[in-house]
This record gives structure tokens, C-alpha cells and sequence, in this order.
């Protein structure tokens, strides 16, 4: 069977304009255009179609969608047990916090006593299994799993007060980082303030610091898509002046 703009649109429950967009930007292309100059859409680009929309409910953008999907080595049956396998953490992580969130309500109405550290909880588990669904396999790699495990146990662990700071720090980071990026200079006063932030705000997840891994870390932010495509998303080019900015606070520039 075969589909046009408007019949898939409507299939896939997004607009025309979204799918002359994907063919627009090479994610998405119809196996055929007609003689009257419509575009066609068979089997292959409805099941295309599907892992793109898959993996922007997962929150991938859509350049990186179309770096995986184009990829030589893209398998469809091995990423739709991927997408299932990220959906059922997505699914334990509302889970805990519905439990939160219960135990949230009736410590309000008294019914039971509710400790400050259970009250994070849910909310610290959650941005765990993110992290972990989203870069663990790249961070196990390159730290390896006692570190990662080390930190994710730091993190659990922490006092509620020790989480609302690493939460302000989370925020102004993104503040000066993004004031930083305006001077052009990495190695500005403002650029160097970010990298101290940044690095206390790694305080609360690395059990001891080191510039190397730092500096690593930094790397890792401009080298890989999903880490890129995060700290670009309001200023392309972000991400590496924030590996810029570490390189020269960790001496690792040269």
C-alpha cells in the first residue's frame, strides 16, 4: 500500500508540513514521486517513519535521529528492542515517582510520615535511569562500571540540601555558561567561572576529582551527538567552547 503526504500525515498523526520537513532535511524520503509530482510512501518509509517518531518521544533530535538511522550498521529489529527497552525504564521511572507522589499526598493528610530523604528520592532515581538510558553505555566505557556505579550510589545518597545546590549550580551553570559563549573567549573570566562551577558541580556525583577526567568529560561533550546536541540546542557551537573552557581550566589545552 502506498500513502501520500496527506494519508500518512494523518496515518502517523503529525502534520504534512512535518513530513515535507524530514524529506526536506534527507530523514525521510518517498519511495516515489508520480507523474502528477506527488510524493509516495510505501511499507519501508512507514516503518522509517515510526522509528523517527520513536525516537523523538525518547527525546533524540532530529539530526542525530539521522545519523543513527542512516548509519550502515542501523538495524531495525535490534533498535525497536532498544526503543522497548528505554520505554520500560520510562515506565519504572513514573512509576517511583507515582509512589513519591502518593507518599507526597498522604504525608500532607497525615496518614503517615514522610523523612526529607524519601521526598527526593523518586526524583533522584529518575534522573539516574536518564542518565543511564541516555549515556551510560558511553560513560561505562570511557570511566568504567565502578566509577559509574560509585557515582550513581553518591548521587542517591545525597541530603536534600546538598541536592537543592546541586540543582543551583546545575542553573547557573547554563546562566554563565551561556554569557560565556557570547564573549568568543574560553579562556575569559567568565568562561573559567563556568569551568569552576562545572566543576563543582561535579563534586556531587565523582567520588574524588581529577583534571584528566575533567578534561575527558569536556571532550566527550563536543564529540559525541547527544551530549553536542544538548548544550547547542540555543547557541550552536556551545558545547565545544565549554570543552575549550575546561581544556584551559584543567591545563589540558596544550
Amino acid at each position: 500500500m502506498e500513502y501520500s503526504v496527506q494519508k500518512l500525515s494523518r496515518l502517523a498523526g503529525i502534520s504534512p508540513r512535518t513530513i515535507r520537513y524530514y524529506d526536506q532535511m534527507g530523514l525521510l524520503k518517498p519511495a516515489r514521486i508520480n507523474s502528477s509530482g506527488y510524493r509516495l510512501y510505501g511499507q519501508a518509509e512507514v516503518n522509517r517513519l515510526q522509528q523517527i517518531l520513536l525516537y523523538r518521544e525518547l527525546g533524540m533530535g532530529l539530526e542525530t535521529i539521522k545519523e543513527v538511522i542512516n548509519s550502515p550498521s542501523f538495524n531495525e529489529l535490534k533498535a525497536f528492542r532498544e526503543h522497548l527497552s528505554q520505554l520500560l525504564e520510562k515506565k519504572a521511572q513514573l512509576e517511583s515517582l507515582i509512589v513519591n507522589i502518593e507518599k507526597t499526598i498522604a504525608s500532607y493528610e497525615g496518614r503517615m510520615t514522610m523523612s526529607d530523604q524519601e521526598k527526593f528520592e523518586g526524583l533522584k532515581k529518575k534522573m539516574i535511569q536518564e542518565n543511564e538510558t541516555t549515556y551510560g553505555e558511553e560513560i561505562r566505557q570511557k570511566y568504567g562500571d565502578d566509577v559509574v556505579d560509585q557515582s550513581n550510589q553518591k548521587f542517591q545518597g545525597m541530603k536534600p540540601e546538598e541536592y537543592e545546590e546541586m540543582t543551583r549550580l546545575s542553573a547557573m551553570i547554563t546562566e554563565k555558561l551561556e554569557a560565556a559563549f557570547q564573549t568568543g573567549d574560553p579562556a575569559s573570566g567568565l568562561a573559567q567561572e563556568t569551568a569552576e562551577l562545572h566543576r563543582n558541580w561535579l563534586s556531587y556525583f565523582w567520588k574524588e576529582y581529577s583534571k584528566e577526567a575533567h578534561a575527558g568529560l569536556g571532550q566527550m561533550y563536543a564529540d559525541d551527538p547527544r551530549f553536542t546536541a544538548y548544550y547547542d540546542k540555543k547557541h550552536p557551537g556551545t558545547a565545544a567552547f565549554l570543552r575549550d573552557a575546561i581544556l584551559i581550566y584543567t591545563g589540558m589545552n596544550e
